[in-house]
């Protein structure tokens, strides 16, 4: 991919990263935000969608890479292609943002260029008008653009801009395995999404996300109204009820300081990581668990569900694409649009061959915790928010305090853990990872 020119100068950017703490700049200046989306957005692996979401020939899923808009497409040959969503004539989108099926070929709505699912023209009206000029439908020019590379890993599909740079699995690294955990909860190994999306504009640049899926300081701050609200229902339920699940998952961010200490958090090169769950759902007795392990047992005996089951992770971060929820099967996909401006989509994945009751539940979580009218994420946007505006303050300080649990981070050969569950070391890593791709000598 091509670099364009920046006023910003590697040594400005290099100044902007401390071990302890990032500027306030990163968050707030326009030309930071337009470097990220060349040297970050412009170069690594990003989320495009899964390919449950086009089962059939013509099935489209659009969206946008860094402000380009692409278009994820099922072939006739049964190949997922995506390819940027824009006619090589005058530059008109070629489908509308969203979902739909195009059928067996793109028409562009403008002059009526026609093209088959891979990209490639297939004619154009009226060709004797360009007779005599340099138009030739096996031109590549006259081509919509396929992404670089593309690959899919279990359904996921992911795309990079650039034409070069490490595999799927060599950047996706330790977080692969929440890829894998969340496919094998499936008694048939498979997901597919269900369910329709949630989707939420934050006032908020887009790292503010990422560093708050494994802040495990703020939610009995944050989240105090939702969890006072959820105690208050549940005593009055009668005495000795068992709580609600969707209280359960309210109440759960009321944990005492000691109990998210005790979790465990996890950072991955690359800017990937994870944070320990806050309850396991899965360790229960009722109808529904006793339904959902027969068919894992089943599928995988008890030896393996045990270790699939286990493995408990709330918010796993696959930087730049966003957090899939392996306990509760949903992904939030983060897509910067501004510097002050980030689109949540939230999307639930159903369990293959799993009881209906399993999707029933995250359906549940998802509407108690991921939906914007929930108790729960508009205390995250007011706080986001909060943030954006307080670091466009010039005189008010100038540094963004990343030094919690500074110094003790454990280095291992599968990525780097904290010593304590409220440390900040899952913001030093993704600032690693932000330095590292901003720099001109390692952005390819």
């Amino acid at each position: 991919m091509t670099q364009a020119t920046s006023p910003l100068q590697d040594a400005d950017l290099d100044a902007l990263v401390r071990p302890d703490k990032v500027h306030r700049k990163v968050y707030v200046d326009p030309d930071i935000f337009a470097l990220e989306m060349e040297r970050i957005y412009g170069h690594i692996w990003i989320y495009i969608g899964h390919d449950s979401q086009v089962p059939y020939t013509g099935d489209y899923v659009a969206s946008q890479i860094a402000g380009h808009q692409v278009v994820m497409v099922r072939g006739a040959d049964d190949s997922v292609n995506v390819v940027y969503n824009r006619c090589p004539h005058k530059g008109a989108m070629l489908v509308p943002e969203g979902t739909g099926n195009t059928r067996k070929l793109f028409r562009c709505p403008y002059h009526g260029w026609t093209f088959h699912l891979d990209g490639t023209m297939m004619t154009a009206p009226l060709k004797n008008g360009y007779e005599g000029t340099c138009f030739d439908p096996a031109n590549p020019e006259f081509h919509m653009t396929k992404l670089a590379r593309v690959e899919r890993y279990r359904g996921f599909v992911f795309a990079s801009m650039a034409a070069e740079g490490p595999t799927l699995k060599e950047f996706l690294g330790g977080a692969i395995t929440s890829i894998d955990n969340l496919c094998d909860r499936s008694p048939v190994g498979e997901v597919e999404v269900a369910g329709g999306v949630f989707r939420v504009m934050q006032q908020s640049n887009w790292k503010v996300f990422y560093e708050n899926l494994h802040d495990t300081m703020h939610p009995m701050v944050t989240h105090e109204s939702s969890v006072v609200a959820a105690r208050q229902q549940y005593r009055a339920l009668p005495e000795g009820s068992p709580m609600p699940l969707e209280l359960l998952v309210m109440d759960g961010n009321g944990e005492p300081y000691p109990f998210w200490e005790s979790l465990e958090l996890r950072g991955f090169d690359n800017g990937h990581g994870y944070m320990e769950a806050i309850f396991n759902p899965n360790a229960g007795n009722d109808p529904v668990m006793q339904e959902y392990k027969a068919a894992m047992h089943a599928a995988y005996g008890e030896a393996r569900t045990a270790e699939i089951l286990g493995m408990n992770r709330h918010n796993t971060v696959i930087y730049g694409s966003g957090s899939p929820h392996t306990v509760f099967q949903q992904f939030r996909v983060i897509r910067p649009v501004a510097v002050d401006r980030t689109l949540i989509e939230i999307y639930t994945f159903r369990l293959k061959g799993a009881p209906p009751a399993v999707f029933e539940r995250a359906l549940l979580y998802a509407n108690v915790i991921n939906s914007p009218s929930s108790n729960v994420m508009p205390d995250d946007i007011e706080v986001y928010n909060r943030v954006q505006l307080g670091n466009q303050n010039k005189v008010g300080g100038e540094w963004v305090s990343m030094h919690r649990y500074h110094g003790t981070d454990r280095k291992l050969d599968d990525g780097s853990v904290s010593i304590n569950g409220t440390s900040e070391l899952p913001m030093r890593n993704q600032f690693a990872a932000w330095r590292r791709y901003m720099l001109a000598g390692d952005a390819a």
